[in-house]
């Protein structure tokens, strides 16, 4: 729970407040922009909100914030973010939050599918998002991007009788994974889901690809906010930057309309559009 007795020194007076256990992960300035903004260390309340939906957005931030750095003075509106997860992004597609610290606070996703859906990387664990998720029936599936975003997938593997899958160079970090990918070659999961292997952030990173519309990207790509543009980093490259730059280049093979991140933004243009904010990320790089 936040405490305003360490609420930091950015925060505009009112309500909500964060305090000094954030860890800048971005969960609230992507759910909250009106509200939240980051100094390049932490976050902070630039502006109290401003009308119903600022705050009903302020306090899915409360509620999803990896690290409960997140405070406000009222909390009539927190139990009501709460039922508002998982978020729509477009039909079928859903947003979890609940945010875990395990992952840094990386995004994770929902897919309803009629073939048995799918949880893309894991959100924490938290009972009304599992007894929601079963309502909308269940998960059969939860692939890993990689190690970073496991957060908490072995309780909802267990929880739903889901099959896990994971990189073989990323299975120390769900050693119990029931699918293993094993080498670099793109392959199909399910009809619809496309695997493809994307080195360089970590060994064995993966990205998946749905329906030709939907690249769920892990840490290897995301929208960048700053830049205005499809953003790849080698300061949080973990295993090796020039393959990270070649598995960025093979995406270029590939039509997608979205780009959904663990980390950084979610955006979304019309494929031609997306071929031509990947070229110029390309060439950038």
């Amino acid at each position: 729970m936040a405490d305003r007795a360490h609420s930091l020194p950015e925060n505009v007076e009112g309500s909500f407040f964060v305090d000094s256990t954030c860890i800048d992960c971005d969960t609230c300035r992507q759910i909250a922009p009106a509200t939240f903004v980051e100094t390049g260390e932490y976050s902070y309340v630039q502006q109290q909100p401003r009308g119903e939906e600022e705050e009903r957005a302020a306090f899915r931030a409360l509620v999803a914030c990896p690290t409960a750095s997140i405070g406000a003075a009222a909390k009539h509106g927190a139990k009501e973010a709460v039922a508002e997860f998982p978020w729509p992004i477009e039909p079928r597609i859903w947003y979890c939050g609940f945010a875990s610290r395990k992952s840094f606070g990386g995004s994770s996703y929902f897919i309803e599918h009629p073939a048995g859906n799918w949880l893309v990387d894991s959100p924490r664990y938290v009972e009304h998002l599992a007894r929601r998720l079963a309502e909308m029936g269940g998960i059969r599936y939860i692939f890993l991007t990689h190690r970073d975003d496991v957060a908490d997938a072995d309780r909802y593997a267990a929880r739903f009788a889901a099959t896990r899958f994971i990189h073989r160079r990323e299975l120390s970090a769900q050693p119990e994974a029931e699918r293993v990918i094993e080498g670099f070659d793109p392959q199909q999961l399910a009809p619809g889901f496309l695997v493809i292997p994307t080195p360089g952030h970590t060994a064995g990173h993966c990205a998946l690809l749905h329906d030709r519309r939907f690249l769920f990207s892990g840490d290897h790509l995301w929208w960048s906010r700053a830049r205005g543009r499809l953003n790849a980093s080698r300061e949080v490259c973990w295993h090796n930057w020039r393959q990270q730059m070649e598995s960025v280049k093979l995406l270029a093979n590939y039509d997608f309309e979205w780009v959904l991140p663990g980390h950084g933004e979610r955006v979304h243009f019309p494929q031609p559009q997306m071929k031509q904010e990947l070229s110029n990320l390309i060439a950038a790089l």
